[in-house]
């Protein structure tokens, strides 16, 4: 899952290098904190999020295949 984000997000920033995933996982829910570059902020969240939910829609689709319930958390 982790390596799911990474490529999604890899491909919208200017700055592939920065993008730092750290993984916190429970029993139940696994929860992603994610950090871009200076600037590619506003490329991962995108007009009015839609970005940033359609990273999270997908992210929850490939969980529950898992069972799982996973978290998007984009940090500044």
């Amino acid at each position: 899952m982790k390596d799911l984000i990474e490529y999604i997000v890899k491909g919208l920033v200017d700055n592939p290098d920065k993008v730092v995933i750290t993984e916190v996982a429970g029993e139940k829910s696994v929860i992603y904190e994610l950090r871009v570059g200076e600037g590619d902020l506003g490329k991962v969240i995108g007009k009015e999020g839609r970005t940033a939910k359609a990273i999270r829609t997908i992210i929850t689709a490939a969980a529950m295949k898992q069972g799982k319930r996973a978290v998007l958390e984009i940090i500044e």
